[in-house]
């Protein structure tokens, strides 16, 4: 039978591979980026990655529930449930008509997201920008054809947004990261050749969306193998409409989840911008943007081990679920510690080599994002853990602390005029009140004391 692939440590060197080739390539790009674009022109590119994270937000949790369930169901699942997993053994064989049924309600799903993008980022979107742009004293041509094509790789990037839940749900960690690595090369390429050309912010998009449609076209090839076509062609599908009752539940929480943690590390740009300049904004956004390659080299780990947490979940395995707890947050705490020191150390020789116009935030500031950031992904790892169980106790504090980080904001923004120390601080205090410390302790409790 197919079930999820054997996931192992060649494929986390493959992750840290294509992390480490991603990341690479990003270093590559990134001078081009500072050296031949204004300090202003960064700022709105982040203020795009910022609008980018907004519109994943739309997916409402229905990638990791989806990915999660055809982990399930690999696993030999004959009914999803809206809460816990129904458990299997080892050699238990696939239900391919529930696998059709629930291929079926991802592909309904994300047709309607994908409108909703467009129909959001075409009236709303489009108005916040012209905002932006008043205050744009560049190529504001230039940045209305990169906002038109910003609105196209959205729309079509949701609209295909359920291959990567497909790749991850069936294990398929080593083919993935090669499809990623393929994706940025292309990305690199085109996105340096537009710069040199005279292209500005749309010379990044355009290499944004030409890379997406690559990797979605190799991704479907990967998953939709000719044994599996063949198993799916001659069986009856499942009610998709009932499977999609199914995982819309815990699917919401997890998108409450994301709302939260949207206000809590991406709306500090988007609040700021009403505040600070716009080179304040670059110089913030850039040491976000390197801080979130940080966190992505940290995590690396866990994410390659996730269909393993479902696997581990609908087998009861707990010793294993230890094992993988272990490995992962090691890992996280030894990336930070070392990446942290080498950025500390070279971060503002590196900027001087590339004669950026931006440069990073100081180095007390940089300290405390550390941290903070440190804090934030360990228990993120932990509610993952809890989240492979199909239940989800996060939401609420999740939101409870995006509104707490966007309250703070106003008060360190406004009233007491903290500039950039008020972006830091906000989600970090909201943050350690209560998660930074309680899904960390769930886990422990759970996999030690049982």
């Amino acid at each position: 039978m197919e079930g999820v692939e054997h996931i192992g440590h060649k494929d986390v060197v493959w992750s840290y591979t294509a992390t480490a080739f991603m990341i690479g390539a990003g270093v590559i790009l990134l001078p081009f980026i500072l050296h031949k674009m204004p300090q202003e022109t960064v700022g709105i590119w982040n203020i795009f990655q910022t609008i980018t994270a907004l519109v994943l937000l739309l997916d409402f949790g229905f990638r990791p529930s989806f990915a999660r369930n055809i982990s399930y169901i690999f696993s030999g699942v004959r009914v999803l449930l809206k809460d816990g997993v129904e458990q299997t053994s080892a050699d238990t064989s696939v239900d391919y008509g529930l696998l059709s049924g629930t291929l079926i309600a991802m592909q309904r799903f994300y047709r309607w997201m994908a409108l909703a993008v467009f129909l959001l980022l075409g009236t709303i979107g489009s108005a916040y920008f012209y905002y932006i742009v008043q205050k744009y004293s560049g190529d504001r041509e230039d940045a209305l054809v990169a906002w038109v094509l910003l609105i196209a790789i959205n729309c079509y990037n949701l609209y295909t947004f359920y291959y990567e839940a497909l790749l991850l749900g069936k294990g398929y960690v080593k083919r993935s990261q090669q499809i990623n690595m393929l994706g940025q090369a292309i990305y690199l390429g085109l996105a340096i050749a537009l710069i040199y050309a005279g292209y500005g912010l749309s010379a990044i998009v355009s290499a944004q969306l030409v890379a997406t449609i690559i990797r979605r076209v190799a991704a479907k090839r990967v998953f939709y193998t000719p044994a599996l076509r063949e198993q799916l062609h001659h069986v009856e599908p499942h009610d998709s409409r009932q499977i999609l009752r199914t995982i819309t539940p815990n699917a919401v929480k997890i998108g409450l989840t994301q709302v939260g943690g949207f206000m809590v590390n991406k709306s500090a740009l988007l609040i700021g911008s009403a505040f600070l300049t716009l080179e304040q904004i670059a110089c913030y956004g850039i040491t976000v943007q390197v801080m979130d390659i940080l966190a992505r080299c940290a995590t690396v780990v866990y994410q390659t081990f996730t269909p393993r947490l479902a696997q581990c979940r609908a087998e009861n395995d707990i010793p294993l679920l230890r094992h993988y707890y272990l490995e992962c947050t090691s890992a996280l705490v030894a990336v930070y510690v070392v990446g942290g020191v080498a950025w500390l150390g070279l971060g503002d020789w590196a900027l001087d080599v590339i004669r950026s116009q931006t440069r990073f935030v100081p180095a007390t500031m940089l300290c405390v994002m550390l941290v903070i950031s440190l804090l934030e992904h360990n228990h993120a790892v932990s509610a993952g853990f809890i989240m492979a169980d199909n239940k989800i106790p996060f939401f609420i504090p999740s939101l409870a602390s995006g509104a707490a980080t966007v309250l703070l904001l106003w008060i360190f923004l406004g009233p007491l005029h903290w500039g950039i120390w008020g972006l830091i601080l906000a989600p970090g205090f909201a943050q350690l009140a209560y998660q930074n410390w309680k899904w960390p302790s769930v886990v422990i409790n759970e996999l030690w004391r049982r």
